[in-house]
């Protein structure tokens, strides 16, 4: 999965955004970068919902 489907599969189904790696070059394509600027417990939520969806 490209990393743009996989943002829309994550904000869709998890309620998560998170950056496609291709916004960094054509090598990031199949990578996806989180980061955890809110608080701890948002940031814990978020991890909890994608396990759920993933796992």
């Amino acid at each position: 999965m490209e990393s743009w489907e996989f943002f829309d599969y994550l904000l869709e189904n998890a309620a998560v955004v998170g950056t496609p790696g291709a916004g960094f070059g054509q090598n990031g394509s199949h990578y996806f970068r989180l980061t955890a600027f809110g608080d701890r417990q948002r940031t814990i939520e978020a991890v909890e919902r994608i396990k759920k969806l993933l796992g």
